[in-house]
């Protein structure tokens, strides 16, 4: 996020925090507006209406995430391990993802970064023998995705055990997961 300096800026962060709250139906401008301490009109100068201001939020998490985790092509397993940190150091980034998913809004990467590079990447993967080669990029990544993120998604039972189980616990059980999920085939 820019600088909490600005009005734009201090309406993007107070945004982000009423979206991954409430999401894009829930959330009010009104509270934004205060929290940013910024009039509605300054808002509405900025922004043309609540989805727009949504979309800019959600598109300047989604560059910060992609920017944040890269993944490389030589150690597979480690991105799932750094998309996991990504989740606990920034649960109101996939908040904001998962309420976009559930509203049906889509994300643009500004600053060119895209999310085909890390197809990309696990293309290239299987080309160097660290990912079984029989999966489809397009269908591993999202599972991928998955094993990163089952701690943070996971139903109550997961949670109960979180309390007794240190997190690099969970993080070391996502990454052996995804280190055998990518492992060329047997």
């Amino acid at each position: 996020m820019p600088s909490p300096t600005d009005v734009r800026s201090r309406i993007l962060l107070a945004a982000r925090t009423e979206f991954a709250t409430c999401g894009l139906a829930g959330a009010r401008i009104d509270r934004i507006a205060k929290a940013a301490s910024a009039s509605k009109e300054r808002l509405y100068a900025h922004f043309t209406d609540k989805a727009t201001l949504f979309q800019a939020v959600l598109d300047t998490n989604a560059a910060e995430f992609h920017e944040a985790v890269v993944l490389d092509p030589a150690d597979v397993p480690a991105f799932v391990g750094a998309v996991f940190d990504h989740a606990y150091e920034h649960p109101d980034i996939l908040r904001m993802l998962t309420w976009a998913r559930l509203e049906g809004v889509d994300y643009d990467l500004p600053g060119g970064t895209s999310p085909d590079a890390k197809l990309t990447a696990v293309r290239k993967a299987q080309d160097l023998g660290h990912v079984d080669a029989s999966w489809a990029p397009e269908e591993l990544l999202p599972i991928l995705f998955g094993i990163a993120q089952a701690w943070v998604q996971a139903p109550l039972v997961a949670h109960e055990n979180a309390a007794t189980t240190p997190l690099s616990a969970h993080r070391a059980c996502a990454v052996e997961a995804a280190r055998r999920v990518v492992g060329p085939a047997g």
